[in-house]
């Protein structure tokens, strides 16, 4: 896992939804094969690149709100990202 890895996985869910992204267990885990400690640094560094593009990243059992519902982030989410332009 690098870098390259991380921004194709972001840039093919931004193409997808850019207001609220979603990374599950099953696709960071079993799907691209990363072990727990790829997935930690995976979760990590996807983190960062959302906060710089102006995201709020939540991680599983936190709350957010997200077109004026509230939700919690699954057991089986990993992390998800909602654009601050569009809560």
């Amino acid at each position: 896992m690098n870098l390259r890895f991380i921004d194709e996985c972001i840039n093919e869910k931004l193409q997808k939804d850019s207001e609220c992204v979603k990374f599950t267990f099953f696709e960071l885990r079993i799907k691209n094969n990363l072990t727990e400690a790829e997935t930690l640094k995976f979760l990590e560094l996807a983190k960062n690149k959302f906060e710089n593009m102006n995201y709020n990243v939540y991680f599983t059992n936190e709350h957010y709100i997200y077109k004026d519902i509230s939700y919690t982030v699954q057991s089986n989410e990993l992390m998800v990202a909602v654009n601050k332009g569009r809560k």
